[in-house]
């Protein structure tokens, strides 16, 4: 059954996803999570500072109360009464009018009140005094504050209201503003960096081989997407390495079985070789001798075959050395044409050489290179007599570089060929020419092979 998350076979809250979004989350809650607990040690440990003369709620109660008890007072006893007040109320401005309306005690004395008050003008202080500063109280004498007479307060209002210091914790909050800020912008790199060096140590592992050219596996370090990356990546490089291992397996069984026919097929063939030789010596009709030359043709075919599979194994096999050095490469192809030559002179193979004043120093192992040359005039005259031409000459490519150029006049490589073997042939050609840091390049059509043969630019 397939796991749920955010990957297969990863729990969501492995994920990189469930992690980063643990990070926003943090972020968005952080701040109302401290502001909160901030205003609840403060709430807690932060006294308030206690009004003076009590709220301005309490100062008005209390002031009325005050009038209401001086009901029926002569003057004396109301000033008295607020002389008393003034002692409680000191930085109070206190005064009282009669019922006469005249203005009598005032604590301190102050100008700008009227000596004697109209209804119009205690009307309009009364209106002036409201939400005004300083904060106004006025009390009509009696139980149901009738009058005829009122008594004034006036205190500055700065005494009855708290002034919670807001600005002295501005900067606390601004300062957990940015650093929230700041640690969600780190958490967030941090997070980001990490992925990244996981990454490039993934990367890296991807470059880094061993002796076979393959990846070594990676260790898993969270179970998240990037660690089912690394498992993945594991599983892939043992199974390369699995199949590496299949495949020296294989090349090693099929080169045992190629050496084992090469070496068993050679005592058969000699003994066929000499009895189609006996059977040359004898008195045949034409068509006898026809078949007896076929046999002799073939054999001489197998033979080379199986040279050729033997050869291909000790190279592939590491078992040919070879011994580079400085040849005259125009010397070696004289001495091989030489050797084919009367065999193209016997299947109709015109050869034109043309290499009188041409250098051609290139280092190279004598033998080998005498080998590339059988293997290809052996193609000549295998799946190009027909052309009747064989062309050896050097020649200046478009690179600038001077090349061993051997062509012919054949149907082409992509004709079929009753021959066989050319492959093999081919392949030794390209192996040893690697080996002796040698390029070959192969044009072929219709009206013929041509191929170049120069030196690399490791070669020099």
């Amino acid at each position: 059954m397939k796991k749920s998350g955010a990957g297969n076979g990863t729990k969501f809250r492995d994920s990189l996803l469930f992690r980063y979004m643990m990070i926003v989350l943090l972020a968005l809650l952080f701040l109302p999570v401290v502001v909160s607990a901030l205003s609840i040690l403060f709430t807690l440990f932060h006294s308030p500072a206690e009004l003076k003369y009590g709220s301005a709620d309490e100062l008005q109660t209390e002031w009325h109360a005050e009038a209401r008890r001086l009901d029926g007072a002569d003057a004396a006893a109301v000033n008295a009464r607020l002389r008393a007040l003034k002692q409680r109320y000191a930085d109070a401005t206190l005064f009282w009018v009669d019922g006469e309306g005249r203005t009598r005690l005032q604590l301190p004395e102050r100008g700008g009140l009227p000596e004697t008050w109209t209804a119009d003008e205690a009307i309009r202080f009364m209106k002036r005094s409201v939400d005004a500063d300083p904060f106004t109280v006025v009390a009509f004498f009696g139980p149901e504050e009738k009058g005829p007479g009122f008594m004034v307060l006036q205190m500055p209002r700065a005494f009855l209201n708290i002034e919670w210091p807001v600005q002295s914790y501005a900067p606390l909050y601004i300062g957990l503003m940015l650093f929230m800020f700041v640690a969600f912008v780190v958490m967030s790199w941090l997070f980001f960096r990490n992925i990244r060096r996981r990454l490039v140590r993934l990367e890296a592992a991807m470059a880094r081989t061993d002796e076979d050219g393959l990846p070594a596996p990676v260790a898993i370090s969270r179970p998240d997407e990037i660690g089912r990356l690394e498992h993945a990546f594991g599983v892939m490089a043992d199974r390369l390495r699995k199949g590496r291992e299949r495949e020296r397996e294989e090349e090693k069984l099929r080169k045992q079985l190629i050496s084992s026919l090469s070496h068993d097929l050679r005592t058969p063939l000699t003994v066929i070789r000499s009895h189609v030789h006996l059977l040359g010596r004898e008195r045949l009709s034409a068509q006898g001798a026809e078949s007896v030359k076929q046999l002799e043709a073939k054999t001489e075919t197998l033979g080379a075959l199986i040279d050729n599979l033997f050869a291909y194994t000790l190279m592939t096999s590491g078992k040919y050395p070879l011994r580079i050095e400085t040849c005259d490469i125009v010397r070696l192809v004289r001495q091989s044409a030489a050797t084919w030559y009367p065999l193209w002179e016997k299947e109709g193979i015109e050869a034109e050489i043309e290499l009188d004043g041409v250098s051609l120093v290139w280092k190279a192992d004598r033998n080998a290179f005498l080998r590339v040359l059988d293997n290809l005039f052996q193609n000549v005259v295998r799946h190009a007599r027909s052309g009747g031409y064989v062309g050896i000459r050097a020649q200046v490519l478009d690179t600038g570089i001077q090349a061993l150029v051997i062509s012919d006049r054949g149907p082409g490589m992509q004709a079929k060929s009753d021959a066989k073997g050319g492959g093999i042939g081919l392949a030794i050609v390209d192996h040893l020419l690697r080996e002796m840091k040698l390029e070959r390049r192969t044009d072929s059509d219709e009206g013929g092979t041509r191929i170049a043969i120069w030196p690399n630019r490791e070669h020099f």
